[in-house]
């Protein structure tokens, strides 16, 4: 069974190649991206040495369903899926900022919480708050995209006095995040999930702002289980999730971090497919739908194919 670790395509046209972290992106004719998602996983902004299998479909399958059921909020990228793993849509010239949205107190938040910080952002959080809490209202708590290294938090303030966005186009980013953000929580709600937080990345071609990248995967998005949440709050039990947070609480118990000096934990067969189950169960649950497995014998000629046939059809 094959993974998909890395990419070395050439389509007529081309005129750029980049590999992200988990992407890889393909410039068509310098007006469409043909995005492969991989199967290679990051934690703490470091790419892991094992690809897991269906990871890739996975997120682009999620991606897509969840790009398509909110286009009403506001338009994205997408030009056509014809793969599982791939995706090819318009490029945007993309804003340098993450617009993270957080429902509950988990993750990064939780974490700095802990530490006696009670603003995250700019954004104020109460007293008396524990662990995966939900908050009185969702806050909105951006990250610098940066190219290379960590993420940075940043304040709407700062964002603003720096000139990363203007004053406009933050405000229709905020407006768009919380509709998103609701959407997404009504869908979740249907399939006995809590959308906990998420992020929401966005471009813009001329005067139109669009959706790009990925929309409630387990990559940008952390989930809860409903049935069970309060009681488990209630006895401070860890909640049931559905995340990526797994695969980081798993290298935190082996001592790594992502830190200077410090080694990813040797990933065995029966942790590769644990994780690649993970996320197979999420997109059931998350979607209501039977996961159906690609052809992973021949992936990379299958996406090549794929992608080669879409373009020769724009």
């Amino acid at each position: 069974m094959d993974a998909i670790k890395e990419t070395h395509f050439n389509f007529p046209n081309q005129t750029s190649f980049y590999k992200g972290k988990v992407r890889d992106v393909y410039t068509i004719d310098h007006k469409y991206l043909a995005m492969v998602v991989t199967d290679r996983i990051s934690a703490f902004d470091v790419v892991l040495p094992e690809a897991i299998p269906y990871k890739g479909q996975v997120l682009n399958q999620i991606a897509a369903k969840f790009l398509k059921d909110t286009s009403d909020i506001v338009p994205n990228w997408v030009v056509t899926v014809p793969d599982p793993s791939v995706t090819i849509g318009r490029i945007c010239e993309p804003f340098k900022v993450e617009m993270v949205i957080r429902g509950y107190l988990a993750g990064h938040a939780a974490r700095e919480y802990a530490l006696g910080k009670r603003e995250v952002c700019g954004e104020k959080l109460p007293e008396g708050l524990k662990e995966n809490d939900k908050l009185p209202e969702p806050i909105i708590t951006p990250t610098t995209k940066a190219s290379v290294g960590h993420d940075e938090d940043i304040s709407k303030a700062d964002i603003l006095a720096k000139g990363i966005v203007s004053k406009a186009d933050y405000e229709q980013l905020e407006k768009y995040t919380k509709a998103l953000y609701q959407r997404g929580t009504e869908i979740a709600a249907q399939r006995d999930l809590i959308l906990v937080d998420t992020k929401y990345e966005f471009g813009k071609v001329g005067n139109t702002i669009y959706l790009i990248d990925e929309i409630h995967t387990p990559d940008s998005s952390r989930y809860f289980y409903k049935e069970g949440y309060e009681e488990r709050q209630k006895n401070n039990e860890p909640q049931k999730q559905l995340s990526k947070e797994f695969v980081r609480k798993w290298l935190i118990e082996n001592g790594f971090q992502g830190k200077n000096g410090q080694v990813v934990p040797t990933m065995t067969k029966e942790i590769v497919s644990s994780i690649s189950e993970r996320y197979i169960e999420l997109f059931e649950q998350i979607t209501g739908e039977s996961f159906v497995k690609g052809d992973n014998n021949q992936v990379l000629a299958r996406v090549e194919k794929s992608i080669n046939e879409a373009l020769s059809n724009l």
